[in-house]
């Protein structure tokens, strides 16, 4: 069996049921999910102010989840909030759509194009790209402005805007499109009978991701060094302080 707990970094629970109805679609049969969100905080992550506001409540959910004997944790935004903070104080698998989706778009084809709701999301997804190492994968940001809470008020003109993009993506060049955003849950299988190419939906990503990373930890024993970039902080600081 493995548990794992997919957090919606978000002060609202209105994405919870029907994400975990569409991940438990595509677990693994061992695998148990949790899907939960933030007791309070902005309801989306648009902003980067946002971004950086929900990163204390998403360790301290990580925290929790790791003492209830959980197996991995998704942090379920594309801005991968608080990703690399969450595996220095964690001994559990920890994954994020980005990143998920940019290693596994990455084998799928040559190159990738990320399809993005507004304009505003793509310097920080760029950055991201960039500290992950896929820079040279990348032929562009395609962008529907449409915001998180637009993507399923109206499916059809969604569908329409994300077929543009992507075909605008393949003439440029893009073997791979990954959906930037995890609201775009469920839309993958339309597009790709649309523009023929894979279509990574990020939260499906994340989540193969999880499991693979747990089988890896498991069966081989392979999980992150703890010297350098994920070094622990001390145990004596985190509790005199009280941190998480």
């Amino acid at each position: 069996m493995i548990k794992i707990v997919y957090i919606n970094p978000v002060g609202t629970d209105a994405f919870d049921r029907p994400m975990k109805e569409f991940l438990d679609q595509y677990k693994s049969p061992d695998t148990i999910i949790e899907v939960t969100s933030l007791k309070s905080g902005p309801w989306h992550l648009e902003y980067y102010s946002y971004d950086a506001l929900v990163i204390p409540d998403v360790l301290r959910v990580i925290k929790e989840y790791e003492s209830k004997g959980f197996d991995a944790a998704i942090i379920g935004c594309f801005y991968d909030p608080g990703l690399h903070e969450a595996r220095e104080i964690s001994d559990m698998v920890v994954t994020a759509p980005a990143e998920s989706a940019m290693h596994i778009a990455s084998t799928l084809g040559d190159r990738f194009s990320i399809i993005v709701g507004r304009r505003k999301w793509i310097p920080l997804m760029t950055q991201n790209v960039v500290k992950y190492g896929f820079e040279s994968k990348l032929v562009s940001f395609e962008s529907v402005e449409l915001g998180v809470w637009d993507f399923h008020k109206d499916i059809e003109e969604t569908k329409r805007r994300l077929i543009r993009a992507a075909k605008n993506a393949v003439d440029k060049g893009a073997e791979v499109i990954i959906l930037g955003c995890t609201v775009l849950f469920g839309f993958f299988k339309d597009l790709e009978k649309e523009v023929g190419v894979p279509v990574v939906d990020p939260i499906i990503a994340s989540l193969k991701y999880a499991e693979f990373l747990v089988e890896l930890r498991r069966r081989i024993g392979w999980s992150w060094s703890r010297i350098g970039m994920y070094e622990k902080p001390p145990k004596d600081e985190i509790e005199k302080w009280k941190l998480f």
